[in-house]
Formats: C-alpha cells, sequence, structure tokens
C-alpha cells in the first residue's frame, strides 16, 4: 500500500458561509479514498447556494456510480466514433428527467423484482462495458474529482474495485486510476493523496456459497496493517441475516453503510459501538430499498439514537442524481432541520474519518469554529 502526504494546517472559519481552500487528502486503493476542499466562496451568495458553500464530509461515494451521465457520454461518443461499442448513448440509457425519477428503476427491474435485479445491471451490463481502457479511466476520474470539488466537498473517501477488462487487467486499473489522481494532485498543488481503508460491497446476491466468512482473513489482515474498515451493513434483504451482520461486525467496522435491515438487537450493538452511519437518502428511497419516501428513512430514527454519527452520503450521484449538496436540502425540508442542525449534521462524520487524527483536527478547525 502506498504512504500518504502529510497533510496541511488550515486555520478555522466562522459560519454562516465560511472561507476555504482546495484540499485533497485521501486515496484508498480496493476502494479508493481521497478528501477535498472547496475553492474560496464569495459571502454574498444566495441562501439558495449555501448548501454548495457548506463545507462537507463525503464517507460513501463509488467512482463508477459517480460518474455524470455527461461525462459517460462523452466516452460513449469517442468510442462510437471508432467503432469500439455498441452500447447505447448514455443519455438514452439514463436521461436526466428519469434520474430524479421512479421510472427508470422500474425500466430496469427483471422478473424477479428486487433491488439487486434492477439496479446492479446498470453495473454490470452497461458502465462497466463502457469504462474499459485507461482513456476512458482517465478521462471519468477527472471529472468525478472535479463535480465533487465543485460541490463544496471538504473530505472525500471515493471507493472502486479493482476490475479486469479486455483492455486492463485489475492491476493496470489501478495503477492508471492512481497515476491520474496523482497528475490531478500535481494540477492542484495544495492537494495529497494516501490508502486509508477496505470496504466490502457489491451486489448483496452474488455471494459465494451464499455468505461472507471467506473473507474474514482479508479484513483480519486490513486490521493489523492498520487500514479503516467500513462495509455495506444490511443493504439488501439478502444481506440482512443475523449470521451475516455477525461477521461483519466481528471484522471491527469503524463504519457501516445503509444499515436497512438489520434486527433491533443489532441496532443496540450499533449504538452501543457508536458507529458512524454512511446514509444515502436519494440512493434508497428512489432504489425502493426503503419504504415511506424520505420521511419514512431511518436517517429520522438515527438522528435520534445516542451514540452513533451521521455521515450524509451519495452512494452513486452519476446514477441517481442528487449531488451531496442536495442530500442536506432533502433532511432540512424532509427532517425540519434548521441551519444550526444542517451545520452540527455536517461536522458529525469528522470522527469516522479514516484520514488519522491530523486531519480530524483540520477538519474540526474548518467545521467547528469557536
Amino acid at each position: 500500500m502506498a504512504h500518504g502526504h502529510r497533510v496541511g494546517d488550515l486555520a478555522g472559519v466562522t459560519p454562516p458561509i465560511p472561507r476555504y481552500t482546495p484540499h485533497l487528502g485521501t486515496v484508498v486503493i480496493c476502494v479508493v479514498r481521497l478528501y477535498i476542499l472547496q475553492l474560496t466562496t464569495e459571502e454574498d451568495k444566495q441562501a439558495t447556494m449555501e448548501y454548495v458553500e457548506l463545507p462537507k464530509i463525503k464517507l460513501h461515494a463509488h467512482l463508477t456510480g459517480s460518474i455524470s451521465r455527461q461525462a459517460l457520454h462523452e466516452i460513449w461518443l469517442r468510442k462510437k466514433e471508432t467503432g469500439n461499442t455498441d452500447l447505447d448513448d448514455p443519455l438514452v440509457v439514463m436521461p436526466e428527467d428519469l434520474l430524479l425519477s421512479w421510472e427508470v428503476y422500474t425500466i430496469l427491474k427483471t422478473t424477479n423484482n428486487t433491488f439487486a435485479h434492477s439496479f446492479f445491471p446498470l453495473f454490470s451490463s452497461y458502465i462497466y462495458n463502457l469504462i474499459t481502457d485507461e482513456e476512458s479511466v482517465r478521462y471519468t476520474t477527472n471529472s468525478v474529482l472535479t463535480d465533487f470539488l465543485n460541490d463544496g466537498v471538504c473530505y472525500l473517501e471515493l471507493r472502486t474495485t479493482p476490475r479486469s477488462t479486455p483492455q486492463l487487467s485489475a492491476e493496470q486499473y489501478i495503477a492508471t486510476l492512481v497515476d491520474t489522481i496523482s497528475l490531478f494532485e500535481y494540477e492542484n498543488p495544495q492537494l495529497h493523496t494516501r490508502v486509508v481503508d477496505l470496504d466490502l460491497c457489491g451486489d448483496p446476491t452474488a455471494r459465494p456459497n451464499g455468505e461472507i466468512s471467506i473473507f474474514t482473513p482479508v479484513f483480519e489482515e486490513a486490521n493489523t496493517k492498520g487500514l479503516g474498515i467500513t462495509v455495506h451493513f444490511a443493504e439488501a434483504e439478502a444481506s440482512g441475516s443475523e449470521e451475516e451482520l455477525s461477521t461483519l461486525l466481528s471484522w471491527k467496522p469503524g463504519r457501516l453503510g445503509h444499515v436497512i435491515w438489520e434486527g433491533e438487537d443489532t441496532k443496540k450493538e450499533i449504538a452501543r459501538r457508536g458507529l458512524c452511519l454512511e446514509l444515502c437518502l436519494s440512493c434508497n428511497v428512489k432504489a425502493d430499498m426503503v419504504i415511506g419516501g424520505f420521511e419514512g428513512h431511518h436517517f429520522g430514527h438515527w438522528r435520534e439514537v445516542e451514540g452513533p454519527k451521521i455521515s450524509l452520503s451519495t452512494d452513486d450521484v452519476g446514477v441517481f442524481g442528487s449531488p451531496l449538496s442536495n442530500e442536506y436540502r432533502l433532511v432540512a425540508q424532509h427532517f425540519g432541520l434548521d441551519r444550526q442542525a444542517i451545520y452540527d449534521l455536517a461536522s458529525q462524520p469528522i470522527d469516522g474519518i479514516f484520514g488519522g487524527d491530523q486531519e480530524k483536527e483540520r477538519l474540526r478547525r474548518l467545521m467547528c469554529p469557536r
């Protein structure tokens, strides 16, 4: 694993509209992580822009799922012109007016009519078959980093799976990714990168022999190497059995993603441990993973529980069309959070990051000025 650069100090700021300079910190391979600070903002922005200007921590975002439909379209055009793809145009497959509706997920559903059979084919049958060579990996990675920067993200942990293609081995994919991020860092000399943690994710129905314990040695080694651990947890009914959740918790994760299908005893254990929860409202609601719409989302439950910290996240912003700034707008709208509550929520994930104590202090100075 690569070693990271030291993170520089940054003076604290005072609400309501903070000033801050670009900063990037962490990239993880096999789950890739990085963190960025938005460009200095103007104090005379309209109130409607404050969710973008708000310094935000993003801990649950997939690289491939964060590629905008426009960036995918650009890759598709290049490949179509050279006869290197027979896929349909991403602007047709993922029309903008459907990104914010339920229809796109209905279109994707198969006869099994489940989340796993409606959502994951968009990746396995389409996006993965479009991002297959060095040029497409470089272009889309740069696009994703720029989008996060422009949305006011001050710390980002971005994950990806090393995946082989006809043009790239898994090792070449990672090498290309690291080189692309290094070039991004070179063009922004205030930015820094390093490896911080390991994640378990993917189609919850695609399990060797139906269980996950075969990965236990990998996560035990990650613990001994000092890497943080986050896992997709009870994301679907297929991955919500007591046995599986017990195995996941035995890996001593610092964070859990989604937390939808866990039982009451598991909820109590999560609260006892005070784990950081990566909650993805738009993903869960639009993919029909929860009932009751936004108001019925379990964000409402966990924000009242003492112990756990909440990290609002986007999961796959390219698919669900809701950047992190919009997720904060949604919780303010549907759960009645006022301005101070939003600031408090934005700073909750600080202790849940895997970027180290120095980075936590930097974020506190930025997000929790005295």
